[in-house]
């Protein structure tokens, strides 16, 4: 079975997306946004993102990112004139996004650098608001710098990039941040700092839209995965099983572990982060189930689904790794997924999706792909005909396989 996944060309998950399809700036309201559902057969219907709740079954359980977006962008200038943007991906070292973000005087960091050449050893300094942050180049990394930010105000270090840092808006936007964008692109349940990019299925929901659910029989809750820069990377390599995968943080408590095995209905991840998340839960659970779980910061494999595991029901999974969170004593699943979804991966959690209209030759695209099959092609064209808007700033679409 992973041979024939690895030998999936990508190429086959190409479409030709239009510029002027691309939403540059989102509704003025969040509901304005439209919504296409796609059922079983490729049936499709359009409407409008507040008409949701219309449309779930009932008993749903839906699933949100709760994740925060930082203000991940720095811009230093050296002394000679220079510039030097450093974009912080995620704590070195898998340290705790929370623990590295709650740090005070230092904070080590994964890092894009723009204009890497320019910056040899000395230290840059960014000076705002009287408080100077010095960012030490520890030195590359694979792809990336490993950056050491230090700074002297009694303040932590997710304080400081709100001072200093710039929202870091898809380059696919081709546009400056605006005062706009600082509460538009964030849910408004966002809640856990660590994201370097927007959930972005997330951003078409409202207080009043997510109150409503409960008189259509449908509940909600709310997990953790901090975003990636990799999450939008177009897939390079010509056969998917060249594709090396980002790993992303994950943070789910007991309470949504609970919720998610007492489900009375099907569960709907809002995003694909969101499904990813779950998906991995139930890969951890049966690494918990075989006793092969580190209690450490687990991390999963990236093709762990396509390798020989237990069959198991999603509840024993999870009870598994309930049992291991309680032997030791811990309130929450903490660890990093590399989990790679693509045609051919049989869904463990996920009954349906809610999800923004993705780039192509993306994973994000491999996942809807995955979820309807050839369908994803006939309902990616309808929203094209249809003047849907498409990537972080546009509409959604609905999955009911």
């Amino acid at each position: 079975m992973l041979d024939l996944i690895n030998n999936i060309s990508i190429e086959e998950y190409d479409y030709s997306l239009p510029e002027q399809k691309i939403a540059k700036y989102p509704t003025e309201n969040r509901t304005d946004s439209r919504l296409l559902i796609c059922k079983r057969a490729g049936f499709l219907t359009d409407c409008m993102t507040s008409d949701l709740g219309d449309y779930l079954p009932y008993d749903s359980l839906l699933v949100f990112n709760q994740t925060k977006v930082l203000h991940a962008r720095l811009h230093f200038k050296k002394e000679t004139g220079g510039a030097v943007e450093i974009f912080c991906l995620e704590p070195a070292n898998g340290t705790d996004p929370q623990v590295a973000l709650q740090s005070k005087k230092e904070s080590v960091w994964t890092c894009l650098v723009g204009g890497a050449k320019k910056w040899k050893s000395d230290p840059l300094v960014l000076e705002i608001d009287g408080i100077k942050l010095f960012a030490y180049n520890q030195g590359r990394v694979n792809d990336h710098f490993e950056v050491c930010f230090k700074w002297g105000a009694n303040i932590t270090f997710a304080e400081l990039l709100v001072l200093a840092g710039e929202l870091p808006l898809p380059p696919y936007l081709n546009r400056k941040v605006e005062l706009a964008d600082v509460g538009k692109y964030q849910t408004v349940f966002a809640k856990d700092d660590g994201s370097v990019a927007a959930p972005t299925a997330g951003l078409h929901f409202t207080k009043d839209l997510l109150d409503s659910f409960s008189s259509k029989g449908v509940s909600v809750d709310f997990i953790t995965l901090h975003v990636g820069a990799g999450t939008f990377k177009p897939v390079q390599a010509s056969r998917i099983g060249d594709h090396q995968m980002h790993a992303e943080h994950i943070d789910v408590s007991i309470e949504s572990i609970f919720n998610i095995i007492e489900a009375m209905g099907p569960i709907i991840p809002v995003g694909t982060t969101s499904l990813r998340t779950l998906e991995s839960l139930y890969w951890f659970g049966v690494l918990a189930h075989l006793d092969q779980l580190e209690e450490e910061l687990p991390e999963l494999a990236q093709w762990i689904a396509f390798q020989n595991l237990p069959n198991l029901t999603l509840k024993d999974s999870l009870r598994a790794l309930l049992g291991h969170l309680d032997a030791q004593g811990k309130s929450r699943f903490i660890g990093r997924t590399q989990l790679m979804i693509v045609p051919g991966y049989e869904f463990k959690v996920a009954r349906g999706l809610v999800t923004n209209f993705h780039q192509p030759k993306s994973t994000l695209l491999l996942i809807i792909a995955a979820m309807v099959g050839d369908n994803w092609k006939k309902m990616y064209d309808h929203a094209l005909q249809h003047d849907f808007r498409f990537l972080s700033y546009g509409d959604c679409c609905f999955l009911l396989p």
